[in-house]
């Protein structure tokens, strides 16, 4: 564990800190309609459509689950339906965080300020956030930045609105392909991969790694 003490721990919301369910919510729509090999193959159409429609311009999240469910549909062979899609993204603001998160944010948050940065809109995070149960110093949006992650603007607007460098911050996620990979690539030597299993371990990335955000703590020299 590094003993580095940051100025600030900031953090990938969905996914890493709120269960972010979109593969129970495709199944809830879908189940029913599809084998479990079909289901199985939508949802990891979806997730992969998702990362490549935040790649391009900034469009409002809701379009980014839309697009992703239509493009699932067509790969997959299945008619689409607007509504499933707005269904789905219906679901989100209703997620909280996983079981470790409250106690394990609590303990950090006594000591150092708290920040997420998140591929959301303004109007939907707040609902997640309030789930966490533990205070929150600031929260941006993609919505806010006009970009999602993993494009860099993000972290290069919450630097400048903290008015702090890379060197200052430890930032906390789950996942390489929206987080970490570009917290590297930014010189953010200070990185925690939470592992819930989203993806394989890639010491490349040079992270210290928990299992849950219980052990954070230790890992900002708390």
């Amino acid at each position: 564990m590094t003993q580095f003490r940051p100025k600030y721990v900031t953090f990938d919301c969905y996914g890493t800190l709120t269960n972010f369910d979109m593969a129970g919510a495709a199944r809830r729509v879908y189940g029913e309609r599809l084998s479990p090999e079909a289901m199985a193959a939508f949802i990891e159409a979806f997730r992969g459509y998702r990362l490549d429609e935040v790649l391009g311009p900034w469009k409002p999240f809701l379009e980014v689950v839309h697009n992703s469910i239509e493009r699932s549909c067509k790969r997959i062979g299945i008619a689409f339906k607007p509504e499933d899609a707005q269904r789905i993204y219906n679901e989100v603001p209703t997620w909280g965080p996983h079981p470790d998160v409250p106690a394990g944010l609590s303990r950090v948050a006594k000591e150092i300020p708290l920040v997420i940065l998140s591929n959301s809109m303004n109007s939907l995070i707040m609902s997640n956030v309030e789930k966490l149960g533990a205070p929150i110093h600031m929260v941006i949006t993609a919505e806010e930045v006009g970009a999602y992650k993993p494009l860099m603007k993000g972290f290069e607007y919450m630097l400048d609105k903290l008015g702090c460098g890379p060197e200052d911050i430890t930032h906390v996620s789950s996942s390489f392909r929206y987080d970490l990979m570009t917290a590297y690539d930014l010189g953010i030597k200070s990185k925690v991969w939470v592992n819930r299993g989203h993806e394989p371990a890639n010491p490349f990335y040079e992270y210290t790694e928990i299992k849950d955000i219980s052990g954070l703590s230790a890992a900002v020299g708390l």
